[in-house]
């Protein structure tokens, strides 16, 4: 039961890191499969092959280098929203614990716990950045990218290591922003 706990809480935290950057946290999550310190579902054995790795770990410095050009971050930022909630959600589905569920249910809940927190993050950085755009004609998106790095790595490795807390305060974080966002479309309140 303490390992189903352990495995829930790793796959809600690396999920919602995807919302930060949409790779990094599942190169994390390769290298910390290949190492062994992270559980992976059968049949999803091919996330930490080589093949994946090299993929991922390209993959990630493009992403991090394209975040640090003002207003290419913006259009990232656009194609960065719908890649988050798969990479959560594929997070979430390869470490969840298989149990009695069926796979499409797993699938579905990997798509409420993980999917959908990393699409909450993304949407709030999306957000973040943005404004950044606006008050500072781009220039400010340095820091606010360097953040977003900073996160999307310590709450990867903070999944592995602490995944509870890890899991706790992402989820403190998403709800956080959605009440934000929310305000902001339903009333128009500013966030």
């Amino acid at each position: 039961m303490n390992a189903i706990f352990l495995a829930i809480a790793m796959g809600i935290g690396l999920s919602a890191c995807c919302g930060f950057r949409v790779f990094l946290p599942m190169l994390v999550a390769a290298l910390a499969a290949r190492a062994g310190v992270l559980p992976v579902q059968e049949g999803m054995a091919w996330l930490y092959s080589w093949p994946a790795i090299i993929t991922l770990g390209t993959a990630t410095v493009l992403e991090i280098l394209g975040y640090y050009i003002p207003f290419i971050d913006n259009l990232l930022d656009t194609m960065a929203a719908p890649l988050a909630i798969g990479a959560g959600t594929l997070l979430a589905f390869s470490v969840f614990p298989t149990g009695e569920m069926d796979a499409i249910y797993r699938w579905g809940l990997a798509l409420l716990a993980g999917g959908s927190l990393a699409g909450t993050i993304q949407i709030g950085s999306g957000l973040l950045r943005l404004l950044s755009s606006k008050t500072t004609a781009g220039m400010g998106n340095a820091a606010v990218a360097t953040g977003e790095n900073l996160a999307a790595l310590g709450g990867s490795l903070a999944s592995l290591w602490i995944p509870v807390i890890a899991a706790l305060l992402l989820l403190l974080l998403c709800a956080w922003l959605s009440i934000r966002i929310f305000r902001q479309v339903f009333f128009g309140k500013k966030p």
